[in-house]
């Protein structure tokens, strides 16, 4: 018996969009990210794009547990000495929502080529709003 490997002409993909009102922050992205990744599909190849398209809507509403909206912190650094900066996760929900998925997304996905052709078929939105109409979406409960 031989192992099936998907090659990058055959993949299907498809686009799905995601609700993310009242959805708990860390539990959405990581779905997400299985989703880009392609380990829904029972075709899912390590080395092939398998993935498919998300769309996120209402970033805004996504909900935190505990005291993690005063707690949490998202680093980034400037690339100097003593150029570390934080932000509190309370400033970034309420200044980039979608900003903050797409980063917890980002640094769910592999460090590589791949992960960053995976990262390009991910879209987030603050509102309920989005232009992707043409691509007709299925709706996805996660």
């Amino acid at each position: 018996m031989k192992t099936y490997m998907a090659k990058p002409g055959e993949v299907e993909q498809k686009w799905y969009i995601v609700d993310a009102e009242g959805q708990v922050f860390g539990r959405l992205a990581s779905k997400v990210a299985n989703i880009l990744h392609g380990k829904n599909k029972p075709e899912y190849t390590p080395h092939v794009d398998t993935g498919d398209y998300v769309i996120v809507i209402n970033a805004d509403k996504l909900v935190f547990t505990g005291k993690k909206l005063d707690q949490k912190l998202y680093y980034r650094h400037s690339g100097y000495p003593g150029g570390l900066k934080t932000t509190k996760y309370r400033d970034l929900m309420e200044n980039k929502p979608e900003f903050a998925l797409y980063e917890a997304v980002r640094r769910m996905l592999p460090k590589n080529k791949l992960g960053r052709k995976m990262l390009k078929k991910l879209r987030v939105y603050r509102g309920a709003e989005h232009n992707h109409a043409a691509q007709k979406p299925e709706a996805i409960e996660l």
